[in-house]
């Protein structure tokens, strides 16, 4: 996909211009598949702000000589183990003035090896920046992964958990993300039954899911290097106990809050709050300790973070999670979770790419 990668780049490139930077230097990797393609384990891009002087350079090392001319056909390729100085080198040779780097991941040492003529100048995360609002390829690489995703829990949910353990059924969804086309886990997979259900990142266990537990499944899949997110929680073998269904209807309200408030132009902040005062409404503001959600994309965790403390609006075409949850320590809790692509109320308003119920469901 040239075409897609080069209007990438030439946002990018718009971004410099804007700042008097002459090239960017980027390092991090995610960013670099983002802009060309490539998804070697060593590389960097040097971007020029004006695209007839040498353009664009992509620095690897042999072992992916092959894979870059394959994966990023439209790009100059430089042959180098040491990718990012050879492209400062680059720089200098083509009488950059002011070259911009990624200060947030290049190291110290590293730092110190890119000296040349050139200014080294701070870029901030720009890259990440531009990486919040996402293109229709994109998008339908993030609607085919929750798609995975749903339709794997389905069959977990056809099955029996009771007297399974959390790691039994954790690596049994995995399994069948993979089966339909996943090409990994979004993440490692949260599967917290009863008292471990009120620990937010809980990590499975053989811990044997009981009659009446709490079970929290928190999960997603990976397609074309896109994750999808989601959480749902049940009840198993039994009606649910009336605080059980207290506190999951809270939730619910409270997610339901925070998806009606995705929308163009909306203060992030203002997003988390519309959840959030849901359950301090109800006294249990104190058993919500993590944010709202956060973007996704190439990775499970982006910009941007749905947070009391967010600053900036959200644009069209941002996919994020809205994930409001209650944990009871030593009881239990319940986090409800989706991934939507926020869109104009034309485009009808946000697009829900997790479509698992969210009913209280007793599974077996």
């Amino acid at each position: 996909m040239p075409e897609i990668h080069e209007a990438r780049r030439e946002r990018l490139r718009e971004s410099i211009r804007a700042a008097d930077i002459d090239a960017a230097l980027i390092t991090n990797l995610v960013n670099v598949r983002y802009l060309t393609g490539f998804t070697g384990s060593n590389a960097a891009l040097l971007l020029t702000a004006d695209a007839r002087t040498s353009g664009v350079l992509l620095a690897t090392d042999g072992r992916y000589v092959n894979q870059a001319g394959a994966q990023a056909p439209d790009v100059e390729l430089v042959v180098e183990r040491a990718c990012a100085v050879a492209l400062a080198n680059r720089a200098d040779k083509l009488r950059v003035r002011r070259l911009g780097f990624e200060s947030h991941h290049v190291t110290v040492d590293l730092h110190g090896q890119l000296g040349g003529q050139a200014e080294l100048v701070s870029l901030g995360p720009v890259v990440e920046e531009l990486r919040t609002v996402k293109d229709e390829i994109e998008i339908s690489a993030l609607r085919e992964a929750a798609a995975i995703a749903d339709a794997a829990l389905a069959e977990i949910l056809e099955g029996l958990v009771m007297g399974r353990t959390e790691r039994h059924v954790a690596r049994e969804l995995e399994r069948r993300m993979l089966d339909k086309g996943a090409e990994a886990p979004a993440f490692e997979t949260i599967v917290a039954a009863g008292e471990n259900s009120a620990v937010p990142h809980h990590r499975p266990t053989d811990r044997r899911i009981a009659y009446g537990d709490l079970l929290k499944i928190d999960f997603g899949a990976r397609v074309a290097g896109y994750h999808s997110d989601m959480t749902r929680t049940f009840v198993v073998g039994s009606e649910p106990a009336s605080w059980q269904v207290e506190l999951y209807d809270l939730v619910f309200a409270a997610q339901r809050a925070g998806r009606e408030a995705l929308t163009p132009g909306v203060e992030i902040a203002a997003v988390d709050a519309a959840a959030r005062s849901v359950i301090e409404a109800a006294g249990s503001g104190p058993h919500f300790p993590h944010g709202l959600g956060h973007g996704v994309g190439l990775q499970i965790h982006e910009a941007p973070l749905i947070a009391a403390t967010a600053t900036g609006r959200l644009r069209a075409l941002t996919p994020v999670t809205i994930e409001p949850g209650v944990y009871l320590d030593g009881v239990g809790g319940i986090r409800i979770e989706d991934t939507l692509v926020v869109r104009d109320a034309a485009d009808g308003g946000p697009e829900l790419l997790t479509v698992t119920t969210k009913e209280l469901l007793v599974l077996d």
